[in-house]
């Protein structure tokens, strides 16, 4: 069969665009067809908005792997498939007459229920489709084609690099850990010079990435790995670690050497394509070899981190009072599995008010830990960590939990108009996992999806908030937007994904406090927020200056210390139990 055949047949199977057009290809990658199919799904979020073609967002996952990118040091290759890829999408819209979104192309919006029956109905997929897929096909088949001409054609091929060039070296990837962690372990232990840990990264990097767009931003990543591979000699490994942190490991005989080292890194690094770079510095110098790798690494983590915070200087070395960051470290990694069989973390909630009714309309979950030997452990010190080692995924089902039972607990007494917001946290939005321990959790407590609100916050990355978003909405949860106005991206977040009401930020609200131009875009983003027939609720709320200007402007839903602090479960019941009865009453 033809790739034309193929998704001619898969669309009649009434799979949606998306997947038959990938589905069409999975063979040519070696890929059963049930594991494309699982692939592309993901693909189809846009589609179900009435964005962007199918057709288009599965193009791009063809090419994709048509092309087999997956080394970030092939520049060539990188080059020539950005090209490709905008030469796809200016064939398909001239072959499309200039449409590429779905809405333009079946004459209806799908992610409107009325007219997803109207599209049913009048069989327009079946009529309208087609012509997409086709025009897709043909350009995928040609750009293809053309490609594998260009490789066969290439003089340099892998096997014919010697093994010890570095040529080879940026072929085959130089970015691996293992390998990395390997080599450093051979020098710290066969070398009888100094040994330094220089870790790095780019202050402000999500705000670049949010202005400039991801594509600039791993261009900037895969700059560096260039920049550290021509400056870097045989016996300083280099790394990046994860997103925008790098490690250097290096031998020395004089700081002043590691400071020569840092200042070449940055004079290299400090700019790309007219983008500035500031870049933080920190610097770790073994003392004890026998010292576990991984220790050292964090040594100069915490320097690098305290770099980032300083105004005065970007390269700090560390020092033994980072110890005690460290040891709090290692305190809570060793001890977090024992807060979760022992019960030792504690669901507190904070309410949320109306100003005109004065009174409770709801809570927010938050966690607490109640440790037997060191008393209370707040938020600050512990979520960071957890969230880094993934942990956090743990405890959020720990506190969803105990909100679905609180919930429960209240409708037994009756008390049916407290629903109550749980955070996602951002290694949710990456599996698939939570909607169905979210709907497990309501099942098994017999309560309604409307009384579990979820709380996302908005400086995560916008695809994976639209997609998680997307299935969370159409399994029939209120979705909430968190810290609205602390990022960059807001604007963008409630354009694609389908949020019930946004969370102004404290901050977001402070600064809008102190001028009159302030105020006024406040009360624009109040408009705003009416006009999208999106529910708004001001956090952070502490003055009484605060309530007048929001109950001034149409904001009626607060919550913060002017009314009240996050509190104890049994605390908060008590004071929704008081409610309740005056209200009867």
């Amino acid at each position: 069969m033809t790739h034309k055949e193929k998704a001619f047949h898969l669309l009649h199977q009434q799979y949606h665009c998306s997947q038959a057009l990938f589905g069409a290809f999975a063979e040519d990658f070696g890929l059963d067809l049930k594991t494309a199919l699982k692939i592309s799904t993901c693909f189809g979020g846009g589609m179900r908005q009435g964005g962007v073609c199918g057709c288009i967002t599965a193009s791009m996952l063809v090419l994709g792997m048509g092309f087999g990118f997956y080394d970030s040091q092939d520049r060539e290759l990188e080059v020539y498939g950005n090209k490709k890829t905008d030469e796809f999408i200016e064939l398909f819209m001239e072959k499309m007459g200039g449409c590429v979104n779905c809405r333009d192309i079946l004459g209806k919006d799908i992610s409107r229920p009325e007219e997803m029956a109207a599209i049913r109905k009048e069989g327009l997929i079946l009529q309208r489709c087609p012509e997409a897929i086709n025009a897709s096909i043909e350009i995928l088949e040609t750009i293809l084609e053309e490609y594998l001409k260009k490789v066969k054609e290439s003089s340099i091929r892998l096997e014919d690099i010697p093994k010890n060039h570095e040529v080879r070296n940026i072929l085959k990837g130089k970015n691996n850990i293992p390998d990395f962690r390997r080599n450093v372990n051979e020098l710290l232990f066969a070398s009888s010079r100094n040994i330094a840990f220089i870790q790095f990264d780019i202050r402000k990097f999500k705000i670049i990435n949010d202005i400039y767009g991801e594509k600039i931003g791993d261009e900037i990543l895969d700059f560096i790995m260039v920049q550290l591979e021509e400056c870097c000699h045989k016996k300083q490994y280099f790394v990046n670690l994860r997103s925008d942190v790098f490690m250097v490991v290096t031998e020395y005989e004089e700081e002043q050497e590691l400071l020569e080292l840092i200042k070449q890194l940055n004079s290299r690094i400090n700019s790309f394509k007219d983008i500035k770079l500031q870049l933080s510095y920190g610097v770790y110098t073994v003392e004890d070899r026998e010292m576990e790798q991984r220790q050292m690494e964090d040594r100069a983590a915490m320097a690098r981190k305290t770099a980032k915070n300083n105004i005065l200087t970007n390269i700090i070395f560390y020092k033994e009072q980072f110890k005690l960051s460290l040891y709090n470290k290692k305190f809570i990694e060793e001890n977090m599995q024992a807060a979760i069989t022992d019960r030792q973390f504690m669901m507190y909630l904070q309410p949320k008010y109306s100003i005109a009714k004065n009174e409770i309309i709801g809570a927010e979950a938050l966690v607490r830990w109640s440790h037997p030997e060191r008393g209370m452990i707040y938020p600050n010190q512990f979520i960071p960590i957890i969230e880094e080692n993934g942990f956090i995924k743990k405890v959020d089902y720990y506190i969803w939990a105990e909100a679905c039972r609180f919930i429960k607990r209240c409708e037994d007494e009756g008390i049916m108009t407290c629903p109550v917001s749980v955070n996602v946290s951002r290694v949710h939005l990456q599996d698939n996992e939570c909607v169905q321990m979210l709907s497990e959790m309501i099942e098994g407590n017999g309560i309604s999806k409307g009384l579990l609100e979820l709380e996302i916050t908005e400086s995560a990355d916008d695809q994976q908030i639209s997609l998680k978003a997307l299935q969370l909405k159409e399994a029939g949860f209120t979705l909430l937007m968190d810290d609205f106005g602390s990022g960059y991206s807001s604007l963008n977040i409630l354009l694609e994904t389908p949020f019930d009401v946004i969370k102004l930020d404290k901050k977001f609200m402070e600064n809008m406090m102190v001028s009159g131009k302030g105020r006024m875009i406040l009360e624009q983003v109040v408009l705003m927020a009416d006009k999208l027939e999106l529910g708004l609720l001001a956090e952070g709320v502490e003055t009484k200056e605060q309530i007048d200007l929001l109950e001034s402007i149409g904001c009626d839903q607060v919550q913060g210390y002017y009314y009240a602090k996050p509190m104890p479960e049994e605390e908060f019941f008590a004071l929704l139990k008081k409610q309740h009865v005056m209200g009867a009453s």
